[in-house]
């Protein structure tokens, strides 16, 4: 007991030395955290506290002074072992100022975390550079698709193959429309990948649920869906925008849309709509090789970010630790 309080002492002398300060939950000021968002250098969607509410309940943050700069902490706990976990639907956290972000601030952070946190899977965001010399740190990619040109400039940069999928989808009298409902967009994802891969729970549909109906209801989340001449949702797309930047947040695809196109019409829908504004498109993901190429036969660029990988598990506890690896709670 004594030596878990010294230990967190120490936690606090680091931290004031370095102007970053651990906070507790219930302890965040999230009028201040938002404002921090909105004005940061790298703002994006999933570090606003209403996100990180739906997302991961509990969450606590590293701040620095007057809410400069923060990083949220998503953290769960196993066996005893409290660690941090990138959350589901969050694809990069870590470190978002107002100021130009430099390797030594996120250096800083970094050192911050507590060492209660013994063990942590985080992704970090594009601007979080981090020294790959000191840090157990891996490149993971995005793929983004900057919208400003006109639509005729951008379908110049489709693939030949998404271009013949998009012919094919008209032809075979693909529709679109905003009338499907989250449920029906879980459950055609359920029904096909989700099946096979079952790495979604019931808990984890649950909160994308609450989170496409929230963002809908503020009227910056819609869901667009391609449907066969029949009526039936052959593809469907969740689309969250924040200032200048819409998220392909969440998709799914029939078995009939291999065959027919729709999810190309889909995008290409999405792309032409937007085509000409101020906006990036984001993928949202691109380490699988397959879904790489399909986000770049839309002309979309790579974009990489930081993995980040902390073990401070002692002994053979450190090794053997595939049981949190795995997790994503």
């Amino acid at each position: 007991m004594a030596e878990g309080l010294q230990r967190d002492a120490a936690d606090c002398l680091s931290l004031n030395d370095s102007m970053i300060q651990y906070l507790a939950h219930f302890d965040i000021d999230k009028h201040r955290w938002d404002q921090c968002i909105a004005q940061s250098v790298n703002r994006r969607v999933y570090a606003f506290s209403w996100y990180l509410d739906m997302v991961s309940p509990g969450w606590d943050a590293l701040v620095e002074t007057d809410y400069n700069s923060v990083f949220p902490l998503t953290h769960h706990r196993k066996g005893g072992i409290r660690y941090l976990y990138q959350p589901f639907f969050t694809q990069q956290l870590g470190i978002f100022s107002r100021q130009h972000l430099t390797a030594s601030l996120v250096d800083q952070f970094i050192k911050a975390i507590p060492s209660k946190f013994k063990y942590a899977d985080i992704h970090l965001n594009v601007m979080n550079k981090v020294n790959a010399d000191e840090y157990d740190c891996h490149t993971r990619m995005n793929h983004e698709l900057d919208l400003i040109p006109g639509y005729e400039t951008l379908i110049r940069n489709y693939s030949q193959n998404t271009r013949r999928n998009i012919r094919k989808a008209i032809d075979q009298g693909i529709h679109l429309g905003r009338k499907a409902e989250a449920d029906e967009l879980i459950t055609l994802f359920k029904e096909g990948f989700g099946k096979k891969e079952g790495i979604l729970k019931f808990s984890h549909y649950e909160i994308l649920r609450k989170l496409i109906l929230h963002c809908q209801k503020n009227s910056f989340g819609v869901i667009l869906g391609a449907y066969a001449p029949e009526e039936c949702l052959s593809a469907a797309a969740f689309f969250l925008y924040d200032c200048d930047r819409m998220y392909y947040l969440f998709a799914a695809s029939g078995k009939d849309a291999r065959e027919n196109g729709a999810m190309f019409l889909l995008l290409d829908h999405a792309i032409k709509e937007h085509a000409g504004k101020a906006l990036t498109l984001d993928f949202e993901g691109g380490n699988d090789p397959n879904l790489g190429r399909f986000y770049k036969s839309f002309g979309a660029m790579e974009v990489p970010y930081p993995f980040l990988h902390i073990n401070r598990l002692p002994g053979l506890v450190g090794k053997g630790v595939k049981f949190i690896r795995k997790i994503r709670t």
